[in-house]
C-alpha cells in the first residue's frame, strides 16, 4: 500500500470518488450505488460519505447472496 492508499484505510468514512477508486469503478456509477436503497451511504449536507467497515459489510453480503453454500 502506498501512503496515501494506508491513510485512507485508517479513515472511518471514504468520499464516493474514493469508494469508486477502491472498488475500481467509475465515479458515475459509485454515486449511482451510493443512492441504492439499502447502502450504507450518509449524506452529510451535499457531501456523501460511506463508512468504511459498513461497506465491507455490504459488500460480503452481497458476495454471500451468490454463494448457495451460504
Amino acid at each position: 500500500h502506498n501512503r496515501k492508499e494506508q491513510t485512507r484505510m485508517d479513515r472511518l468514512t471514504v468520499t464516493v470518488p474514493e469508494m469508486a477508486e477502491m472498488l475500481g469503478i467509475g465515479r458515475i456509477k459509485a454515486y449511482e450505488l451510493a443512492n441504492i436503497k439499502g447502502f450504507p451511504a450518509i449524506r452529510l449536507g451535499k457531501r456523501i460519505v460511506v463508512p468504511v467497515d459498513q461497506l465491507k459489510k455490504w459488500l460480503e453480503e452481497r458476495a454471500n447472496a451468490g454463494d448457495p453454500n451460504e
